[in-house]
């Protein structure tokens, strides 16, 4: 491997913005890249001169940019982890665009080309899998948009909720399980002690009791109204 493949994060930055600007007006200037990237003159100027004795773009004061047969090959590397990455975050993992992009951004530095790779056949399987597909995805995005578990005795009185889960093994989830606590029930908060324990709660309809540390270990999702 030559010296012009080990660049910065920085530098990989520039010249994957000269692309882009080379893309859309044939060749790039200072300025534009100045702009495009925020940055200072001098900054633009110190990287260029980088890129140029790497052999990645050709590069002299106040004339125009463009980049080499390496330094292209080298940009489309870029580009492409970028969009490889913006692109699974958006359609595997529901991530916004904006956000997903600005991600993208940060981490098309260090990921490798295996695991790179790897995301893209992921990506492809979970669009075609029998257990996978579109409805798979919608059905991830819909879980992702409900707001998280909360545990029991993190509610006030007046609350209601649906138990979610029983987080815990032995006599404490046999108790919890025997007095009601499954999953999709409904309970109201009725009283809870200055210190949370007790935590009185109405589930089916009975008045229960819980001691602090059993309401711990119940992951519920808060309802709107009380």
């Amino acid at each position: 491997m030559t010296d012009a493949m080990h660049i910065s994060a920085s530098l990989e930055d520039y010249i994957e913005a000269i692309f882009h600007i080379v893309k859309e007006k044939q060749a790039a200037k200072p300025r534009d890249l100045a702009e495009r990237m925020k940055v200072a003159g001098s900054s633009v100027t110190g990287a260029l001169k980088m890129l140029a004795d790497k052999a990645l773009i050709n590069y002299t004061p106040y004339d125009i940019i463009t980049l080499t047969p390496a330094g292209k090959a080298y940009a489309e590397d870029v580009v492409r982890r970028h969009e490889v990455l913006r692109d699974f975050f958006v359609k595997v993992l529901a991530v916004d665009y904006k956000a997903a992009d600005e991600a993208a951004c940060g981490m098309e530095h260090s990921v490798s080309k295996v695991i790179l790779e790897r995301l893209v056949r992921f990506a492809e399987f979970v669009e075609v899998s029998p257990c996978g597909g579109k409805d798979w995805i919608s059905g991830f995005r819909s879980h992702c948009e409900k707001a998280p578990a909360l545990k029991m005795s993190e509610l006030k009185p007046g609350d209601k909720g649906v138990i979610v889960a029983v987080n815990s093994q032995g006599e404490i989830a046999q108790r919890l399980v025997d007095m009601g606590m499954v999953k999709g029930t409904p309970f109201k908060v009725l009283r809870k002690a200055p210190l949370g324990d007790p935590l009185e709660i109405q589930i089916r309809g009975f008045l229960l009791a819980l001691r602090k540390q059993e309401a711990e270990c119940v992951s519920v999702e808060k309802k709107a109204g009380k």
